[in-house]
Formats: C-alpha cells, structure tokens, sequence
C-alpha cells in the first residue's frame, strides 16, 4: 500500500499507452476495453450458474456496449453543451474523456428491458447480472481518468494526493500541487461494490440450488437495486470533493442531484418490494 501511495504522490502520468506511427493507443480506452472484458467475464461465470445460455449474453453484452457508449457520452454532451456547442467535433473525441455513468445507465436500463422482454427473460435478473459488470467495468475504468488527469478533487496534502501538471488546474488552484484522487477513491468503490455483488450472486445460487427453486426465485433485482444504492451513495459523496465541470441544480453538482434521486427510487422500489411480499404472506 505505501508502495502505491508514492507512486500516486510522485508519478504524474501520460495519456498515451503506446504509439506506433500514426497510430495512439490511449490508456482510457485501454482501460475502459480492460474493465469490459473483466466485468463480462464475471457474467459469463455467473450466468453459466443461472442456466442461461452463453449467446444470449453476448448479444445483451453487444447491445449494451454500443448503447451503453452512446447514452454514456450523449449524457456527458448535454450537460456540457456550453463548451460542446462551440466544439462540436470534440463530441467524437471519447479518447480524450468525458463520458458520464448515468447516461449509461439510463440506456442500460432500457437495453435490459426491451431484450429481456423479446427473449422472454425476466429483465430483474438480466439487471442482476450486468451490474456486476459495470461495478468492475468501472473500477478498471476510473484509472483511465487518472491518466488524462481529469475528474480529480481538491487540493490536498494528504500523502496519496496526486501531481497535476499547471496546464490542468483550475486557475484559483495554480499555485496548489497535489490534490484528491477522486478517481481512485471510485474505483475502490466499485472494487468493493463488485465484491458485494459476486458475493451476492454465489449465496443466492447455492441457496436456489438447495431448495430447487431458481426457476421461480422471487428475488430477482434486490442485487441491481443494491448497486445502483450503492454506487451512488459512493458518488454522492465523491461528488463534494471533485472540480471538474458540473452544471448545480437546488445546491448540489448535477451528479449529486441524479444520484440522489436514485437513491431515493431504489428505495422506495424496495418498499414496494418489502410491502407486496407482506401482502403474499
């Protein structure tokens, strides 16, 4: 650990991983294609569990890349407008960052329900899967901010605070350093989410295994449900300490706001939940 912390002290990054001729692999794409890879390897694992065939995943996985991607960035542009109205090819400029989770969300979602109802798979359960995905996807993902420099938090001289270079601080902090990791403090996070989650997924199966009623298990969505609570909560907080653009609304940054409202749907979809299975019993 005190190995990590002087690397991320000392070490002030570059965005290109490798370049032959014309050619720029860049460590954001890099890393968000490394997460990908990682998060639907871990469904590919689960879903094997859950008896659901391994094309079906890959035709979801398709799917919610590209759409994924899409809604990722068409977030981001439109709450960033003011500066994309007067770049507009920037908006095709991914490699260089800003794409925004909720935007991939929100598409997600969608993705998951429309193909969980034309394969006639209960969407909940796809939910249950894919999140898993996104939890590690993201972990993986949060370093590729790091080394585009972007998305950190206030200046700090905590010793794992990071260099950024003069060009990337805001003007007011010019004459500050070091500052919050927030990317770092997100992909712990998700690290942990994914975790939670995998966890999750194996006691449920042995569970179902035992008592044969996996076919029919009515707990399908509490796992999506915990992530979307708990990612966000993470984010909420998170959300106090970075500096990069966000437009305010009723006091909080943008992000703050939407994952408020998140929390606050999650929970009151659990008490639906806690509620109908009262009325059952």
């Amino acid at each position: 650990m005190n190995l990590l912390i002087d690397f991320l002290h000392n070490f002030e990054p570059e965005p290109i991983l490798l370049q032959i001729s014309w050619l720029k692999i860049h460590w954001y794409g890099f890393l968000i294609a490394l997460g990908a890879l990682a998060g639907f390897g871990a469904v590919f694992y689960l879903a094997r569990q859950y008896n659901l065939k391994k094309e079906t995943i890959y035709d979801l996985a398709f799917y919610l890349i590209i759409f994924g991607l899409i809604g990722d960035r068409l977030y981001y542009v439109f709450y960033a407008w003011d500066y994309y109205k007067d770049n507009l090819l920037d908006i095709f400029k991914i490699w260089q960052g800003g794409l925004a989770i909720h935007g991939a969300m929100i598409a997600g979602l969608l993705v998951i329900y429309i193909y969980g109802k034309r394969k006639k798979i209960n969407p909940w359960l796809l939910a249950d899967l894919i999140v898993v995905a996104v939890a590690l996807a993201m972990a993986f993902g949060r370093w590729g901010n790091y080394f585009n420099m972007e998305l950190f938090g206030l200046p700090t001289n905590l010793p794992w605070g990071i260099p950024i270079s003069p060009a990337k601080r805001p003007l007011e902090f010019l004459s500050d350093s070091h500052f919050h990791p927030t990317f770092l403090y997100e992909s712990f996070w998700n690290f942990l989410i994914f975790g939670v989650l995998f966890a999750w997924h194996k006691i449920r199966l042995a569970k179902s295994k035992i008592k044969n009623n996996l076919e029919n298990f009515q707990g399908y969505g509490n796992i999506a449900l915990a992530y979307f609570f708990l990612y966000s909560s993470g984010r909420f907080l998170n959300e106090f300490l970075r500096l990069d653009y966000s437009p305010y609304f009723l006091g909080l940054r943008w992000a703050q706001f939407f994952s408020l409202l998140i929390i606050l749907a999650c929970l009151l979809i659990i008490a639906l939940k806690i509620i109908k299975k009262i009325r059952q019993n």
